[in-house]
């Protein structure tokens, strides 16, 4: 399987990415190990707040892409309507 995932990094902003193992990849941005973007400090630790579901890389790579060029509220709207979303943790 691969997935597309959107994190909400502490600093309140998201960042998008594509893996094969969801659980894996947001331990490794928490820990500053994953994307430079994710990487400084204020950015940490993140949060998984949406995934998806491909069969084929290239679907997961596409939707990526397109999921990286909505607006922060687009994105919002994203995570908060669908229903691959994940809950938030308290």
């Amino acid at each position: 399987m691969h997935y597309v995932y959107v994190v909400e990094c502490a600093d309140g902003t998201y960042y998008t990415g594509y893996t094969t193992d969801v659980e894996r990849r947001v331990d490794e941005h928490s820990a500053g190990e994953g994307a430079k973007y994710t990487r400084p400090r204020s950015r940490r630790p993140v949060a998984l707040r949406y995934r998806e579901r491909y069969e084929s890389k290239s679907a997961a790579m596409s939707r990526e892409y397109e999921i990286k060029q909505l607006s922060r509220r687009e994105k919002e709207r994203l995570v908060e309507s669908d229903a691959e979303s994940v809950e938030p943790a308290e």
